[in-house]
């Protein structure tokens, strides 16, 4: 017999249990059986000492004598038959439990077997159990749900490496290109090398920002070497607006701004690039003469932070779907085009300091975007 058949498993243990409950209980009533016939079978004790009793056979003996015999006749009998019982009703018991519990972990054996063959190409695969609703039931329908969200997980990790590949294809095909149609031309000049040189140094900055946005989400999400300081969410403002000055003096943006103090405990750098992220989502989404708005402030335990622009009409339906990565709201009016990466950065970074992102769309073209994060004390 293989070591695997020779498991204390959970069928095997709860045969055994029943069997002992049974044979338990069994001896149980054959001792108790057996003090009642003792102490009823004593007819001879009123009689009177010396008094004989005729047998069917028409022997006579002293009562006392026939009294002891009928006694350990009863006992004998009722120790060999009550053992047979007992011996029964566990045979019984024990193939009865063995049959039953193996019928109610069936399930389990489907959600090893499941697990033992999941993959990535199978995850479409459920237990569908339909017996009765108990624990098991409850079991099945949990690992069902765990399939769900793995399934979910598999394919949203799927779109980001096939979205994240193509971004980065994009760059390198500019910049192969480019190269390749510059050194094929035998009459190339120095002008057509110079602008070459600034395409590959644009595509290469692309390329450059979408590495470093990936590497900034990937340790969000991870929550890995983060810091842990004092700062004010309201610091990080100043420099993303400078950051943005030429693109918002081209476009004629007006910005307005009302920062509160917003003290919170945190990764600064992290804490820096979501303010970043939402103003440069701001003025890049957005239209020639639009508005641009930054205020932020403390309301009970949290500090918010609130970054809203004009531009294009959104579906408050999709704003949930902007902050997955590489999704992107339209077509960007002011600026370059991005990434899709900034939202969900703001998104990752909010969780890992244990906030919260909302967005809101704006009747007319637009949206508010409120970053919530918990507020530090003292």
């Amino acid at each position: 017999m293989s070591r695997k058949g020779l498991r204390p498993t959970l069928r095997l243990r709860v045969t055994l249990l029943n069997a002992l409950l049974l044979a338990g209980a069994g001896v149980l009533l054959v001792v108790l059986s057996w003090l009642l016939v003792t102490d009823a079978l004593h007819p001879a004790d009123s009689l009177a000492p010396g008094t004989q009793v005729v047998l069917a056979d028409g022997s006579m003996v002293a009562a006392q004598d026939w009294q002891q015999t009928v006694t350990d006749r009863a006992e004998t009998e009722l120790f060999a038959k009550g053992g047979l019982a007992v011996l029964a009703i566990t045979i019984i018991g024990v193939v009865g439990a063995y049959v039953v519990v193996g019928r109610a972990l069936r399930p389990l054996h489907q959600v090893t077997a499941m697990a033992q063959r999941l993959g990535g190409e199978n995850l479409d695969q459920r237990i569908q159990y339909t017996g009765t609703d108990d624990e098991v039931a409850e079991l099945a329908d949990t690992f069902d749900e765990m399939l769900d969200r793995l399934k979910a997980t598999f394919t949203s990790q799927q779109r980001f490496v096939a979205n994240a590949s193509h971004e980065l294809r994009t760059p390198l095909a500019v910049m192969r290109t480019e190269v390749d149609v510059t050194l094929s031309d035998p009459d190339v000049n120095e002008a057509e090398l110079k602008r070459m040189a600034h395409v590959v140094r644009d595509a290469s900055t692309r390329a450059n920002a979408l590495v470093d946005a990936l590497l900034v989400l990937a340790r969000s999400q991870a929550r890995t070497g983060l810091r842990n300081e004092p700062l004010d969410l309201a610091d990080g403002v100043a420099g993303a607006l400078s950051a943005m000055d030429g693109e918002v003096q081209r476009v004629n943006i007006e910005v307005s701004t009302k920062l509160g103090k917003a003290p919170v405990t945190g990764d600064p750098n992290l804490l820096e690039r979501l303010a970043g992220n939402l103003i440069e989502n701001a003025v890049r989404y957005n239209h020639f003469g639009g508005r641009v708005w930054v205020s932020s402030s403390c309301q009970g335990d949290y500090a918010h932070l609130v970054v809203g622009n004009t531009g294009f009409e959104v579906d408050q339906a999709d704003v949930a779907g902007l902050f997955e990565p590489f999704r992107r709201g339209g077509r960007e009016r002011t600026g370059a085009r991005g990434s899709g990466l900034g939202l969900s950065i703001v998104h990752a970074v909010c969780q890992a300091h244990g906030g919260s992102v909302g967005a809101v769309a704006l009747k007319g073209g637009g949206m508010e975007v409120t970053v919530a994060l918990p507020r530090r004390v003292g």
